[in-house]
């Protein structure tokens, strides 16, 4: 049961969803189960939410990253591209291994749920545009090399996610390295590469 008196009935229901979803599977999991773990009423649940579906979609939209990622990219890049990268990427790690459950949730439900995948991507489509845009004005401040910047923002994305999905289940694929000397040595082979 969710037990923090801290939480809005919606937050409550979106981490019961989340837990229970994660280990039993969308199917194998009630509304009744999900507003019970969350200390409130299936009533409750359809109140705010309407459907199972429904409510995982929000889980989803509410605990992902483009917001924190907004506001990274609009309050704390210093314009300095290994500075400005690490972040990034240690934000991305951060948020990424804090929604562990919800994209566990994403990669296996997602031919169960319309719709669902086309949702997934909404996140990863605007990290991308920031990244863009980052590289764009990084170039315009004559701190970056002439590359094509969207595929720059797509090849830095892919890294981190490849790495992210390599521990997802299991953080001992690679014990020999650490998933900081990974960002350590992935940005510091960005910043090489692209600044002039």
């Amino acid at each position: 049961m969710i037990n923090s008196k801290n939480l809005s009935s919606k937050d409550k229901l979106l981490l019961a969803a989340i837990d229970l979803i994660a280990e039993k599977g969308y199917k194998g999991v009630s509304t009744m189960e999900i507003s019970s773990a969350a200390g409130l009423s299936e009533k409750t649940l359809f109140r705010q939410f309407g459907s199972k579906q429904n409510l995982l979609e929000a889980a989803f939209n509410r605990f992902q990253y483009t917001e924190d990622m907004r506001n990274l990219f609009n309050e704390k890049i210093v314009w300095d591209l290994h500075t400005d990268l690490l972040l990034i990427s240690r934000t991305y790690h951060d948020i990424m291994n804090r929604n562990r459950k919800m994209i566990m949730i994403a990669i296996k439900e997602e031919a169960q749920l319309s719709g669902f995948r086309h949702r997934t991507q909404e996140h990863p489509r605007q990290l991308m545009t920031f990244l863009t845009d980052y590289f764009e004005v990084m170039y315009e401040k004559g701190k970056l090399i002439n590359t094509n910047p969207e595929r720059q923002a797509l090849s830095f994305m892919m890294m981190h996610f490849g790495a992210f999905m390599n521990n997802l289940d299991d953080e001992t694929n690679f014990p020999s390295v650490t998933l900081d000397g990974f960002i350590m040595e992935s940005v510091q082979i960005f910043t090489r590469a692209l600044t002039p």
